[in-house]
Order: structure tokens, then C-alpha cells, then sequence
């Protein structure tokens, strides 16, 4: 839960009308280029936000700096995008290894006097981008997906792409909209709100349309090729990529979550995507050509941060801590927990119970008895309201019954601002509802000690022993949640295939 970067509104008018709504999460930052961070995608719609109360606004990302008016459009618009992706990385050996591969690129390529740059991104999202500038951005949560050196670079020649073929010039018009949006926000808006549609202009930018993306993907498995990297590393990553959207839907609702998850519908499909790759491949040579590069680049990631930055939050089994904002919870034990840029949310594995959790700005002048009361829960059932010390803060407990889900309500006030613990089912039996209140009073302040001790999950390498299977290194990640699942999605194993003895493979650790 981002809240330091992407806080919700304080009063959001219907947040448990609809399990859509009660498991609203980020939709996965999916395909190198191609998908970028929408603030207001997963927002939501017209019908479900009220006007804005009077003196409570949408929060800007915190870390976005101010600009100087100094500086070159460039320079400011890289600065921006830095501090939506929770800023820069920093891990010397990874960041040399890409530098290495952008080097070969920027030499292969037709134009080798243009200048590139490439800036490693703190998100956990699957995520690259390139900015006209000829600035490239890679998450490092996309370096965990990739397996080898010919996959990043396809990764950042896709990027090159883009940026040689002015794809992004191509967009004049959209820029146009996107300033008028701007322009209209800061005249008839706050200044925060214009902000944050000038961030969502910009990154809406380095969204391209179908032929785009296909131009950029044969751009780019030719000037792997002409690297001296594996053609072919594009249509794995593609492939990775792909099973990688499958297991993040698999963790999230279905339906139109599914259809997010892809792209968006004016982007190819990931099948089709391979396929266009492989042929692109095939036109420089068979299968077996080209470096791989497998053991340098899992050197170069070994050891990088995994998952949720802990300042803003992280899940480690059903416990949920949030180390910026300094609390901790424990969920019932049979949630699935995932954190997500709006909330942190989770659901059973029948779907039949669900819960999400999020921080709002309420007035400290408003008790939490009346903040449960101003409407921002309909189907309120008001004779339930029930104040109570939650670990020595004060809360609040309400019951709620609407569109068939009967719901569970805790708020909490935390360092000036208000959790608020949302539960569904549907059906809230007495033994139900219990678990849920159990849960709620187990959300607590973190003392010093606890802070110090939240480390992110790191990637760490293993060599692979005769013995060895799938199943028996999955049962060392330091991951809850389907790890057989996610150890043969990070490794690029199809299911049943073996081990080779003596190779390498990514597991996540503590």
C-alpha cells in the first residue's frame, strides 16, 4: 500500500458496495514499453466518488520533487517519472551489467551517436519504458522475471525501438489533450489535482498502439541480434512475461481484473506477440545462435530487493506491516494477502470472503464513531456502531449489509490519520464475524525494535544438485502463496520439466 505515493481521496463515497471495489488493486504493470502506470486507471469511476469535501483533496505522490524551472522538459520529466516509481535503485553490480548491455546496443544500433540512458527503478511492478529523451526505465521487479542477458536486452532494444522510430512524436495529439487536461485542472482544480493529471498525461505517453508495438518488437529482436545477443531472448521474456500475467491474475478477481491485466485491449496479445518475435528471429538464424548471457546476468541480479519496498508496505504470510506509516496486522489465516498501490486487499480461497485495508485523511476534530458515520459506507447499519480501544488507539466497529455481502467495518486512528479495516461475506455466520473482530484489534503501532527488523525479500541463486526438483527448491522460498507456482514462472520451467544438474536458479529469500 503506497500510501506515501498514491494515497486515495479521504472519503471515497461507496468502498464496499461491490467486491470490485473492495479488491480494487493496481492492475500488474505488465510488457516492457508498453504498459505504464495510469494513476487514474484503477481509480474509481464518476459514479462511485462524490464531489470532493471541502478542505480534503487527493494526495499527490509525496516523493515527486518540485521542479526549479531551471531545468530542460527532459530532465524534469525524468525526475517525475522516477518519483511514481518509488525512485531510483541502487545496486552497483546490476547496474553495471545493463549499462553493458545498453553500450552494445547503442553500437549496433543504426544511429550509435545517439545517447541512452538507463535508470533501474525501486517497484516491485514488471515494468520498462523509454522517455523521448532517449531515457530508459527498468523495474526491478522485471529483472526478477528475466533470465538471461539476451532477455533484458530485448527488454531495453524494444525501448529503442520506440524512441528511433518517434512513436512517442507520433502522439502530438494525445500530448495536446493531455496539456489541455492540464491546463483545465490547474485552472478549475487544486493545484494537487492538475499535479496528478499531469502525471497521468505523462505516462500515458509511453502507451503505443498495436502496429507500434510490433514495429518496436522486430526493432528490436534485430538489433539484439545484431548485438551479438540470442534473437531468441525476446520471445522468451515475452513468454515469461505472459505466464507471469496469468499467475497475477490468478492472485487477483476475475473478469474484467483479467482483461486489465493484458495490456489493455489496443495492445497485442502476449501469444501473438511470441509469435511475431519468433519470426523475427528466425530471420537472422535458427535457434542456438547468439550469447545468452545466463550466468552474468544472474550474477548481476543476485541479491536485489524482491517484492514490496517495506516503506510501503509488505506481506509476509497473513500479516501485512507498513513501516513508513508504522503499523502492523494480522489477517484471518486463510487470506491471501497482495499489496497494491490503493490498499492492501486479500481474499480466501473460495472467493466468499474478502478484505481490504487502506489509510484516509479524516480531521482530527472528527471522532472515529462520526467518521463511520458520514456516509462513506452505505448500508450502514448505524445501531451497530461500537466504539473500542484497538491497542490503545482509538476505533471503531460497524456491521454493513448491501448487494448481497454482509460486511465487517473497523477504523482505527493512526498518527493522524484513520485505517480503515474492511470485511465481506457472504455469509457472516457468529464464528465469522469473530475471526474478522479478532483481526481488526490485532492492527498495532510498530515499536522501534519491530521497525529495524522489516527487510524486504531479497533474490538469491541456488545450483541445482542431483536430488534436486522443482518441488523441493519451491519449498525454500520465503513465499506463502502458490511457491511452486512462482518459482517456475521466475526460473522460465515449464511444469514437469526437470532440473539440469549444476544450473543455477533464482528463489526468493528472506
Amino acid at each position: 500500500m503506497s500510501v506515501s505515493k498514491n494515497m486515495l481521496a479521504s472519503t471515497l463515497k461507496k468502498p464496499v458496495l461491490s467486491l470490485r471495489l473492495l479488491l480494487g488493486c493496481a492492475a500488474m504493470l505488465a510488457i516492457a514499453g508498453c504498459a505504464t502506470l495510469d494513476p487514474e486507471a484503477n481509480r474509481l469511476g464518476p459514479a462511485d466518488v462524490p464531489a470532493k469535501p471541502q478542505g480534503q483533496e487527493p494526495a499527490v505522490p509525496s516523493a515527486a520533487p518540485p521542479t526549479t524551472g531551471m531545468e530542460t522538459r527532459a530532465a524534469a520529466d525524468q525526475r517525475y517519472v522516477i518519483s511514481l516509481f518509488g525512485g531510483v535503485y541502487r545496486s552497483a553490480a546490476t547496474e553495471s551489467h545493463l549499462n553493458a548491455i545498453l553500450a552494445k546496443l547503442a553500437t549496433a544500433s543504426e544511429t550509435p551517436q545517439t545517447v541512452y540512458k538507463v535508470t533501474l527503478l525501486n517497484s516491485p511492478a514488471v515494468n520498462a519504458f523509454a522517455l523521448p529523451s532517449g531515457d530508459l526505465f527498468v523495474t526491478r521487479g522485471l529483472l526478477a522475471l528475466a533470465n538471461d542477458s539476451s532477455e533484458i536486452a530485448a527488454v531495453m532494444a524494444h525501448e529503442i525501438g520506440h524512441v528511433a522510430a518517434r512513436h512517442a512524436f507520433h502522439r502530438e495529439e494525445q500530448q495536446k489533450i493531455e496539456q489541455l487536461r492540464t491546463n483545465v485542472a490547474n485552472t478549475v482544480q487544486t493545484k494537487r489535482r492538475g499535479e496528478e493529471i499531469k502525471a497521468t498525461g505523462l505516462l500515458n505517453l509511453a502507451s503505443f498502439s498495436r502496429q507500434q508495438e510490433l514495429e518496436a518488437d522486430r526493432f528490436g529482436v534485430a538489433l539484439i541480434g545484431r548485438a551479438g545477443f540470442d534473437p531468441y531472448g525476446a520471445s522468451r521474456f515475452l513468454r515469461s512475461l505472459g505466464r507471469s500475467l496469468e499467475w497475477r491474475t490468478c492472485q487477483q478477481d476475475s473478469g474484467t481484473q483479467r482483461e486489465r491485466v493484458d495490456i489493455m485491449s489496443s495492445h497485442p496479445s502476449t501469444p501473438g506477440r511470441i509469435e511475431q518475435a519468433i519470426l523475427a528471429a528466425r530471420q537472422i538464424g535458427a535457434p542456438g545462435i547468439g550469447d545468452h548471457g545466463r550466468e552474468a546476468y544472474l550474477d548481476a541480479i543476485n541479491g536485489i530487493d524482491y517484492g514490496d519496498d517495506p516503506t510501503d508496505g509488505i506481506v509476509r504470510g497473513t500479516t501485512f506491516t507498513h513501516v513508513k506509516l508504522g503499523f502492523t496486522f494480522n489477517a484471518p489465516d486463510d487470506f491471501a494477502l497482495e499489496n497494491c498501490a490503493q490498499a492492501m486487499i486479500g481474499v480466501t480461497p473460495s472467493r466468499l470472503e474478502a478484505i481490504r485495508l487502506d489509510i484516509v485523511q479524516v480531521p482530527a476534530t472528527s471522532s472515529v464513531g462520526d467518521y463511520v458515520n458520514t456516509g462513506w459506507v452505505e448500508g450502514l447499519q448505524k445501531s451497530s456502531i461500537q466504539l473500542r480501544a484497538i491497542n490503545g488507539m482509538q476505533g471503531a466497529i460497524a456491521e454493513a449489509d448491501s448487494s448481497g455481502w454482509k460486511f465487517r467495518v473497523g477504523v482505527v486512528r493512526l498518527n493522524g490519520e484513520v485505517a480503515r479495516i474492511i470485511f465481506a461475506a457472504r455469509t457472516m455466520t457468529p464464528e465469522l464475524d469473530q475471526r474478522f473482530i479478532k483481526s481488526i484489534e490485532s492492527f498495532k503501532r510498530l515499536g522501534a525494535g519491530e521497525t529495524q527488523r522489516v527487510r524486504p525479500l531479497k533474490m538469491s541463486l541456488v545450483t541445482a544438485t542431483a536430488t534436486d526438483t522443482p518441488e523441493s527448491l519451491a519449498r525454500r522460498m520465503a513465499i506463502s502463496t502458490r511457491p511452486l507456482d512462482l518459482f517456475l514462472m521466475l526460473n522460465g520451467i515449464q511444469k514437469g520439466k526437470p532440473l539440469d544438474r549444476g544450473g543455477r536458479y533464482k528463489l526468493i529469500s528472506e
